[in-house]
C-alpha cells in the first residue's frame, strides 16, 4: 500500500499543535527527526544514482622469468699499447724533418736527417787506419814465414823466430781493433737517418731543422703511439664489483669488452682484457683495468675518452619490465599489476639495472604476474583494467589461453 507524500507546510502546522500540550521540547525533537530523515532520504538518493566506475584500458605485459647478462659501463681513455720516444744516437746539426707530425707512420720510416758529414769523414778515416794495418799484417806475415824457413834450417836463433811470429799476432790484433772502428763509424753514420722504431702515430717535432742535436737528456726528437693494437684504460667502483659473481675481474676472465664512441656509435671490434689490478685503489675505490682492441684503420686515437661496456656473466631469474611502466615513491619503486579480478593493484618492486629501454626487476614480481605498461595517469588501486596487448591495441589473452 503506498501512502502520500504530505505537503512541508501541513508537516509544520501538526508540529505546532502537538507541541502545545507536551512543550516546547517535543517540538523540537520532532523537528530533528524531521530533518534527519530528510537528510537520509537526500544520502540514500545520491547512492542509488552512483554509477560504477569503469574499467581503464591499458596496455599488459605478462612477465616471465629471463637469463640476462651482467652489464658494466665505465668512463675510459685510449692510450697506445706503446708509447717510444725517438731519439737521437749521435750529436750533430739537424738538417730535415722527413715526416708529416700526427701521421701514421711504419716502423723504419726515415723521420729525421742528421748532417753526415762528419761521420763520412770519420768512416773514412776509420777505412784508411784498416788498409794500414792489413797491409802491416801482410809484411808480417811474409816475414814470419820467411824466419820460420830459417829457423828450420838453423840460420837463426829462435828468438828472432818468436819475435817474428809476436808481431805477427799483435798485428791481427791491431786490425781486429780497425776493423771494429770502421764498424762504429758506419753505425754513427747510419744513426744520422732517424727512422721510426715502431709503427704508429707519429708526435710533435720537439726540435726543428737547424737545431745542435746532442745525444743524452736532449736528444729527444719526437714520440711515436703504437695504436695496432691499442689500449682502453678505465676502472670499475666496488659498487660496480659487487654485481658480478666474483666480485672482481681477474686478466683473461671471459669479458666482452665493447665501446660506445663520443658521437654515440658502437666500435665495430670487441676487446679482451689485458690487465686487472690485484687490489682496490683505496684512494678512490675502484680497480684499475685495461682491455685490448685491433685498430688496423687507426680509428681509435691514443687520448681519447670513450665509454667502455662489459659484459661479464649472466644473472638469472630476472624480471624485464618497460622503463615507464615504473613509478618512484616515497616508499621506493611501484608497478601497477593486474589482480585475478581483472583490477589494478600496487606492487613495490626492486630493480637492478636499465637492459635497452627495460628495467631489471631482482623482486617483487613472479612469473605470470601481469603488468600494467601504460595509461598509469588514469590508474587507482581496485579500479577495472580492460586488458590490451602491448602495442598491438586490441584485448589481450587472459586466463588458459594467455598462459599458453
Amino acid at each position: 500500500m503506498q501512502t502520500q507524500a504530505m505537503p512541508f507546510a501541513q508537516i509544520i502546522t501538526g508540529l505546532r499543535a502537538a507541541s502545545r500540550p507536551f512543550g516546547l521540547s517535543l517540538s523540537c525533537a520532532a523537528l530533528a527527526l524531521l530533518l534527519a530523515g530528510c537528510g537520509q532520504g537526500r544520502t540514500d538518493a545520491a547512492h542509488a544514482v552512483t554509477p560504477a566506475a569503469p574499467a581503464v584500458p591499458a596496455e599488459v605485459l605478462q612477465v616471465a622469468p629471463q637469463r640476462v647478462p651482467i652489464a658494466l659501463e665505465a668512463v675510459g681513455q685510449i692510450e697506445g699499447s706503446k708509447e717510444v720516444e725517438v731519439r737521437a744516437r749521435v750529436s750533430g746539426i739537424l738538417l730535415k724533418r722527413l715526416y708529416n707530425e700526427g701521421d701514421l707512420v711504419r716502423a723504419g720510416t726515415p723521420m729525421f736527417k742528421i748532417d753526415p758529414a762528419t761521420f763520412e769523414i770519420a768512416l773514412a778515416q776509420a777505412k784508411a787506419q784498416l788498409a794500414q794495418e792489413q797491409a802491416r799484417n801482410d809484411q808480417a806475415t811474409r816475414e814470419s814465414v820467411r824466419l820460420k824457413q830459417l829457423a828450420e834450417q838453423k840460420a837463426i836463433s829462435q828468438k828472432e823466430y818468436d819475435d817474428a811470429s809476436s808481431n805477427l799476432k799483435l798485428s791481427s790484433a791491431t786490425i781486429q781493433a780497425a776493423q771494429a772502428n770502421v764498424r762504429q763509424a758506419e753505425l754513427n753514420l747510419s744513426y744520422t737517418d732517424v727512422t721510426a722504431p715502431v709503427s704508429g702515430v707519429s708526435g710533435r717535432a720537439a726540435r726543428s731543422e737547424g737545431s745542435l742535436i746532442s745525444t743524452g737528456a736532449d736528444s729527444l726528437l719526437t714520440t711515436i703511439s703504437q695504436v695496432d693494437p691499442i689500449w682502453v684504460r678505465f676502472s670499475l667502483s666496488e659498487s660496480d664489483l659487487a654485481k658480478l659473481p666474483q666480485r672482481r675481474l681477474v686478466r683473461g676472465a671471459p669479458v666482452e669488452v665493447s665501446l660506445i664512441l663520443a658521437d654515440g656509435t658502437r666500435y665495430p671490434g670487441k676487446g679482451r682484457l689485458n690487465f686487472a689490478a690485484t687490489q682496490i685503489d683505496t684512494r678512490v675505490g675502484t680497480q684499475q683495468l685495461r682491455a685490448e682492441f685491433d685498430n688496423a684503420k687507426g680509428q681509435l686515437l691514443p687520448g681519447q675518452f670513450v665509454r667502455a661496456q662489459l659484459v661479464a656473466g649472466q644473472r638469472e631469474n630476472v624480471f624485464l619490465v618497460p622503463q615507464t611502466a615504473v613509478m618512484e615513491a616515497e616508499a621506493g619503486y611501484m608497478l601497477f599489476v593486474m589482480d585475478k579480478e581483472g583490477k589494478a593493484a600496487l606492487r613495490p618492486v626492486q630493480l637492478g639495472d636499465w637492459i635497452g629501454s627495460d628495467w631489471m626487476v631482482l623482486g617483487g614480481l613472479a612469473a605470470g604476474d601481469r603488468v600494467i605498461v601504460d595509461n598509469l595517469l588514469k590508474l587507482r588501486p581496485g579500479v577495472a583494467v580492460t586488458p590490451l596487448a602491448p602495442g598491438q591495441g586490441k584485448p589481450a589473452e587472459s586466463g588458459a589461453a594467455a598462459a599458453k
